[in-house]
């Protein structure tokens, strides 16, 4: 509090360029507004209406709204005609300003009226394009979220390229735009039509109206401040914040801000959701769909052709099995209309169809293992909980095909370098020596792999060991950027920590003859900011599900020991 008992001012680095007027209009404004063709009023300058004779600018506020002021006016026993005010943040007045807000709140109703969406910088940071995913809704960048950008804008991290691109953005839709910054920018300036809304800065100095125990130096307090003062100014209005940050959530709430989280980059709102890759056959499926079959053989593999009302919800290389008199283990190959051409599998659970001495122990498994070893599959996703065997798999059907078949000429692996606790700091060495302690779970598995045949002996095992280490490349991923990988086995472990782009930026690195596989477990995600919806390989699920070259299979039984087997379930 200032020494004389007013609330502080909220600093800017500049002076706004022309004062605002004050918002309670009395007569005597009123009689000025009919004469000037414009007037300053709360964080943006509204040009004011003609008289009657004379028709009103065209507003931004939706064809068929009614256009409500933003100022209050004092009671006045006679009452002036006013003019009408088209301001750009007016939306139209569903209920008096004491039913705007009943209380805290955490996530707002859905209405048809436009709304102003407050967008702190983390949401920027996470999504450099979010400034185009609301539609018709109008956008806030207060102060002190540009100053935020400004100070993460250097550096080589994901973060910092973010930033700079979230900079880019704003910079060239306040070149590309005629529209003045006081009356709002449009966000399809730079051609994004699906953002219909307009892009508003704070332009002057707001005043903070917080509780006494919120430190006004801090920047979540100054954003609140800023929305706080917004929703007096504008209480027509509804106003929303939109922060990745949970406690910045929780303070907006206890303040009665609506505030709700950033999710537009979610594929799915609950994880049980998630597309499995497989689909048990109800009892029933041959009495509905046995008849008029078809049924051939090609390559040593049988395929069917059934119809029927199950086809619809079937997907591109999704899994099915049927345990009954007839089983079944297919994989669905082509999809039209409600007629599907089923492909049995091999069976990889036998010693005798083993890869590179490894044999699935489950069906999940086996599944895995065909889409591992199919040519004509470019990506597959593994998803599954610690011990079901996701980089062994991987790392199997990898070197069958580049020591055997000689399909790929070798295996590179890469993971996301989140640390589970302390970070260890900087390492020595080269590449792959920094990228070793991020390695464990390849070596265990290396060395399950290296028992080989017992005849062999000592000298066996080391050879066998040289040979499968020196087909196998461990690469960093902040290095990725601009590498072609041509005929190679891409692993990338931990994919859940990823965010979409960082995940795009991997696939695409995949050049001809390449297979892209991604390991993961979503309810392990030590990325700030990701959750299980919003994880770049949840997003790799969702986007290539129904590609006839991609596949996907959620491992659900672990095969480590009784002890991890008992202890995922228990602890």
């Amino acid at each position: 509090m200032a020494s004389d008992g007013r609330a502080p001012l909220m600093p800017l680095p500049k002076p706004p360029a022309r004062p605002a007027t004050i918002l309670e209009l009395d007569e005597q404004a009123l009689r000025r507004a009919r004469r000037k063709s414009s007037a300053s009023i709360g964080v943006t300058a509204v040009k004011a209406a003609e008289p009657a004779a004379t028709a009103a600018p065209e507003s931004p506020v939706a064809a068929g709204d009614e256009p409500a002021t933003v100022a209050r006016k004092r009671p006045s026993p006679v009452e002036p005609r006013r003019p009408e005010l088209p301001a750009v943040l007016a939306a139209p007045r569903a209920a008096p300003a004491a039913e705007a807000r009943p209380g805290p709140r955490r996530r707002r109703e859905p209405s048809g009226a436009r709304i102003l969406f407050v967008l702190d910088t983390n949401v920027l940071m996470h999504d450099p394009s979010c400034l185009f995913r609301f539609a018709e809704h109008d956008i806030y960048l207060p102060m002190m979220t540009l100053e935020e950008l400004d100070a993460h804008k250097r550096g080589m991290s994901e973060v910092a390229r973010n930033v700079r691109q979230a900079s880019r953005a704003l910079d060239g839709l306040i070149a590309a735009s005629e529209a003045s910054i006081e009356d709002g920018i449009p966000l399809s300036a730079l051609g994004n039509r699906e953002a219909r809304g307009r892009l508003f800065f704070q332009t002057q100095a707001l005043e903070a109206r917080l509780p006494e125990s919120l430190p006004i130096g801090k920047a979540d307090n100054h954003i609140l401040g800023v929305i706080a003062e917004l929703e007096r100014r504008h209480p027509e209005r509804e106003i929303v914040l939109v922060s990745k940050d949970i406690n910045m959530r929780i303070k907006a709430s206890t303040l009665g801000l609506a505030a709700e989280d950033y999710f537009n980059d979610q594929v799915l709102e609950d994880a049980d959701l998630l597309y499995s890759g497989m689909l048990e056959l109800p009892a029933d499926f041959w009495d509905q769909h046995g008849r008029g079959v078809e049924s051939w053989q090609k390559d040593g593999l049988t395929y069917y052709r059934v119809a029927g009302p199950m086809v619809p919800q079937m997907s591109v290389n999704q899994f099915v099995w049927f345990e009954g008199e007839l089983p079944l283990l297919a994989r669905v190959c082509t999809i039209n209309g409600n007629e599907a051409v089923l492909q049995t599998l091999r069976d990889l659970t036998h010693p005798r169809n083993a890869v590179w001495g490894i044999t699935a122990r489950n069906r999940e498994q086996n599944f895995a293992l065909n889409l591992l070893l199919d040519p004509e599959i470019d990506f597959v996703s593994l998803l599954g909980q610690a011990g079901t065997g996701k980089t062994l798999l991987a790392l199997a059907a990898g070197l069958a095909q580049v020591l055997e078949t000689k399909r790929f000429t070798e295996i590179i692996m890469t993971r996301a370098t989140v640390p589970v606790g302390e970070d260890i700091g900087y390492l020595p060495g080269t590449e792959e020596e920094k990228m070793q302690p991020w390695m464990g779970a390849l070596e265990d598995n290396l060395e399950v792999l290296n028992q080989g045949d017992p005849a062999g002996g000592e000298w066996g095992r080391s050879a066998t060991q040289d040979l499968i280490r020196s087909r196998i490349r461990v690469k960093a991923m902040s290095f990725m950027r601009g590498r072609t990988f041509i005929n190679k086995f891409l692993i990338i472990d931990e994919a859940q920590n990823l965010t979409p782009k960082q995940m795009k930026t991997l696939i695409t690195r995949a050049g001809p003859g390449t297979k892209v596989v991604c390991l993961g477990n979503i309810a392990q995600i030590d990325t700030p900011y990701l959750t299980e919806g919003s994880s770049g390989l949840s997003f790799a699920v969702e986007r290539f599900r129904n590609w006839a070259h991609a596949g996907h299979i959620t491992l659900q039984r672990g095969e480590r020991s009784r002890l991890a087997d008992f202890a995922a379930d228990a602890l």
